[in-house]
Parts: structure tokens; sequence; C-alpha cells
């Protein structure tokens, strides 16, 4: 079986909600949910908490985490892109002694991913060996077919009849996609935060995080919810209260923040 490493990426400089990464939710701290739910999944060799910040790594590693050593300034930035710090996380870890050959990014943002969508992602993946990663999507929403780009007073559709045909095959004299009902249009899928899988060679031999082959991992209900803006924690709190979605189990006290 191949050896495989959790990591959950926590910097401290988010600016839509301050702090996110540490914000309680029902009593603990987001990240602990994703620690864990990736602890109980029994998929990992380590979890690995990869952070600039000394006040989340005493968090992380209160709930079960490992911080073997802090992030780089320059590799947590607004726009330091992610095949940085996991290149030199799987990079120091392989030097000192510890090799993986497959990693899962766990975002803390997702804290309704539960332990059976680790495992159920991680089954998916281990049973396609000539794929690169998997990454989570859930259906579109709002769909693309009907978003538009601005042109000084006027507009054009994203997906011009030319596109509709090149891409899907759209007979010439269909009715354009911005004026037909949803049902009609072709499904379209949205990444979400929740997981992420890869070979370790997609990044330390290919410098990307994905690779070419990449396979769908659909999330069923919130397990894809993301809380990334002030409203997104008040939809969450309401949802556990309501009954309408449950978070990881946490079995470690929680923490007392700012002692």
């Amino acid at each position: 079986m191949p050896r495989a490493i959790a990591l959950i990426p926590a910097r401290s400089g988010s600016k839509r909600v301050t702090d996110k990464n540490i914000r309680l939710l029902v009593g603990h701290p987001v990240m602990a949910y994703t620690i864990a739910a990736a602890r109980a999944s029994g998929v990992f060799d380590a979890v690995v908490l990869s952070t600039d910040s000394e006040e989340y790594a005493q968090i992380g590693r209160h709930y079960g985490a490992e911080v073997p050593f802090m992030r780089p300034a320059a590799l947590a930035g607004d726009t330091s892109p992610d095949v940085e710090w996991i290149d030199f996380t799987l990079r120091c870890l392989a030097e000192a002694g510890r090799s993986y050959d497959i990693f899962s990014i766990l975002r803390p943002t997702s804290p309704f991913r539960q332990p059976e969508t680790i495992q159920r992602a991680w089954g998916a993946f281990i049973a396609e060996p000539c794929v690169d990663s998997l990454r989570a999507v859930e259906k579109c929403k709002q769909h693309p077919c009907k978003m538009w780009l601005l042109r000084g007073t006027c507009m054009e559709p994203l997906f011009t009849p030319e596109l509709q045909q090149d891409r899907f095959g759209r007979t010439e004299g269909s009715a354009p996609w911005h004026s037909s009902q949803y049902q009609a249009l072709p499904p379209v899928y949205v990444q979400n935060a929740s997981i992420e899988i890869a070979w370790s060679r997609v990044v330390l031999e290919g410098g990307t995080i994905a690779g070419t082959q990449v396979m769908p991992f659909l999330t069923e209900g919130y397990e894809g919810f993301d809380v990334n803006h002030p409203y997104d924690w008040t939809f969450a709190e309401d949802l556990v209260h309501a009954g309408e979605a449950r978070l990881p189990k946490v079995l470690i006290p929680p923490i007392l923040l700012g002692d």
C-alpha cells in the first residue's frame, strides 16, 4: 500500500475573514474538524499542518496534527501557489527520511468533510492507478452557459454558438445556451476545496499539484461547503443546529485560545 500524507494548509494572512483557519465554529477552531477527519479516516501515515504562525501550530498540535517545521513567509503570501509550499513540505520531509507516495490537500475551511468522505475519495483514487490526481467537484449552481462578458455598452455570452458547437457538438441553429432552460444545458461541475489527492511525483517531477489526468470526486450534501466569507460561518452554525449538516467528531477538549 502506498504511503500517504495529509497536508492541511493554514497560513495566517487571510483577508476576507481574519484568522479564518482558527475561527471558532461550534466550540472548536475550524481547523480542528479537518484534523479530526483526517486522523479518523485511517488513510494517512501522517497528518501535517503547514503554517507560518506559531499560534496556529500550537492549535494544530493540540488537536493532533504534526507541525515538523514552519512554512517560510515567502511561501505564505496571498498569491503564493500551492505547488510551492507542497514541494517545500515534501522535500523537507524526504530529507528527514520521511517520503510519501501520495499527498492529500485538506483545507481547514471545509469543516463538513467527514472521515467517510476521505475514505470514499481514497478508494476511488487508488482504484484508478493511471490518473495523476483526484479533485472534489460539485454540480454548478450558477451555470457558466448563463454568464456574459462585458464589451463597453454591450455584452456577449461566455459560450458563443461557435463554442457550443466546438465543445459539445451542438447543432447549428440550436437555441443559444443563455436563452435555454437549466435542464437543457450540459452538466457542468465546479471544484470545491474539500479534498485533493495526488501522487507526489506530480509535484516533485512535474511541478504541478494536479498533473494532466485529473479524476473527479463528486461530493455529497454539504461535504464541499466552504467557509470563506463572514456570512458562511453563521450559515454553517445554523446547518449544524438544525441538524441539516454534521461536523466530524472532535474527541479532544477545546483549546483555550489566547492562553
